[in-house]
């Protein structure tokens, strides 16, 4: 962290409102572009935080960003007035990391309970991909496009019901549990020439689903 940004976090953290903007109002306008940039840089790669990166995903969607840990992280209203909503599950992969993005998402901590609660809402499952904190793709479909495959681990684990207390830890996901469905909607996906920077990060099949969609969408 340089030495700007950290002296501002200190202040943020330690003034009451009035001298933090007092604070701000000595940078020069340079300055502070600075520090917005290293702090979105930080943040937005943040391997024990995805808010940032789910922020981004939701409202490129079209929905209104919840914040609560427990819960959905979007919603918006239909044509009627009824709320929708969304699940975001975002990946983000490093530069110097083995890990590829493969479309995929996990829902942690598990059970019938919550499954049959989903299945009752389907709401829209919004998958993402980012390289060092850049946005490559965000992906939209039903729920109902990977029950199945969410059922199937549920029964691998409780195979009589939910056990109280325990969970199954993640009910994981990849581009090929939903690639076929037919509600899947691209939102977003960076242009060819720079998805072919982030080709060696991303899993092959995403990749050439990506790519299609991207020449088609950026003639």
């Amino acid at each position: 962290m340089n030495k700007e940004l950290e002296s501002i976090v200190r202040a943020y953290a330690t003034l009451d409102t009035k001298d933090f903007v007092s604070e701000l109002n000595k940078r020069s306008k340079p300055t502070l572009i600075g520090v917005i940039s290293d702090l979105m840089t930080a943040y937005m790669n943040d391997l024990n935080s995805s808010f940032l990166r789910e922020l981004v995903t939701v409202s490129l969607a079209g929905y209104s960003h919840i914040e609560k840990k427990v819960g959905y992280n979007g919603m918006r209203h239909n044509t009627y007035g009824k709320p929708e909503y969304c699940e975001a599950k975002s990946q983000n992969v490093r530069l110097d990391g083995k890990r590829k993005l493969n479309g995929g998402g996990s829902f942690n901590d598990y059970t019938w309970e919550r499954f049959r609660k989903d299945e009752q809402e389907n709401p829209s499952i919004l998958t993402s991909g980012f390289v060092e904190g850049k946005l490559v793709f965000v992906y939209e479909f039903p729920f109902s496009c990977i029950k199945e495959r969410l059922r199937q681990q549920l029964k691998r684990r409780f195979p009589k019901g939910d056990i109280p207390g325990q969970y199954l830890r993640s009910a994981t996901f990849t581009f090929k549990h939903y690639k076929d469905c037919s509600a899947l909607r691209n939102i977003f996906v960076v242009p060819k020439h720079k998805l072919l920077e982030y080709q060696r990060y991303i899993t092959r099949p995403l990749f050439l689903a990506l790519l299609k969609e991207s020449e088609e969408i950026w003639k």
